[in-house]
């Protein structure tokens, strides 16, 4: 059997066949991360939505696109909303400000090392990496501290964003300047935010309104390439 994977291009009239391609070290798995990472750095899609339970590789996917396509951005943000996972607020945990938030960043921090790691200390990529952060090249940061900064010429990936509300996501894509491509991945069935559901959180809102767009796409994801009990806990738990 022989099978390929193909697109229709609107702006081109015609099929395309989509290939597997390395983004920083990264290549897709399946056929579903494959679609989605041709759209992530597809220059004629500027608002991406990638769906799909832990470990399915949404944030990483498009971190890798984002920095194999970091030249043609002024920066990258990657951003996500702070939801405390118990009733207590954030501003009853002990410690200082990065204290407080550094384990709800910490994931996006992991997928930078995964893509990092992949080469030594000594080698131009991971060097890279350093130096876009150092620089703020690359800004990972909670997304209210993103919310003021103009999104002009931006690579922004929203991570979690089932825990937005659809006023939310609409106030992030209306800011967005020229030449900025926004990202928003998330698990509809994975909530925090105790006053959304899988229906009317943004992300769901998002996909619902923009079907069609030729300016969106939407990928998902649904084999997680974890492992097996990964997998399954996912699916059961």
């Amino acid at each position: 059997k022989f099978s390929v994977l193909a697109k229709y291009d609107k702006y081109e009239e015609k099929i395309k066949r989509i290939d597997k391609v390395n983004s920083y070290g990264i290549t897709p798995r399946n056929a579903e991360q494959t679609f989605a990472l041709d759209a992530l750095m597809d220059n004629n899609i500027s608002l991406v939505s990638v769906s799909g339970k832990a470990g399915t590789g949404k944030t990483l996917l498009a971190l890798a696109a984002a920095l194999e396509k970091r030249k043609h951005y002024r920066q990258i943000f990657m951003a996500r909303p702070i939801i405390a996972l118990s009733n207590k607020d954030i501003g009853y945990l002990p410690g200082d400000i990065e204290s407080k938030l550094f384990p709800y960043m910490q994931p996006l921090y992991d997928n930078l090392s995964v893509i990092q790691n992949q080469y030594s200390e000594t080698e131009q990529k991971y060097k890279q990496i350093k130096k876009y952060l150092e620089e703020e090249k690359l800004v990972i940061a909670p997304l209210a501290y993103i919310r003021g900064r103009s999104l002009v010429k931006i690579y922004f990936i929203v991570d979690e964003a089932q825990n937005l509300t659809p006023h939310e996501v609409k106030t992030i894509i209306t800011r967005a300047g020229e030449s900025t491509k926004i990202v928003f991945t998330g698990d509809i069935f994975q909530i925090d935010h105790p006053y959304l559901d899988t229906q009317s959180n943004g992300l769901s809102y998002l996909i619902e309104k923009m079907k069609g767009q030729n300016l969106y796409a939407h990928i998902n994801l649904e084999k997680g390439e974890r492992s097996e009990l990964a997998d399954l806990a996912s699916s059961l738990l």
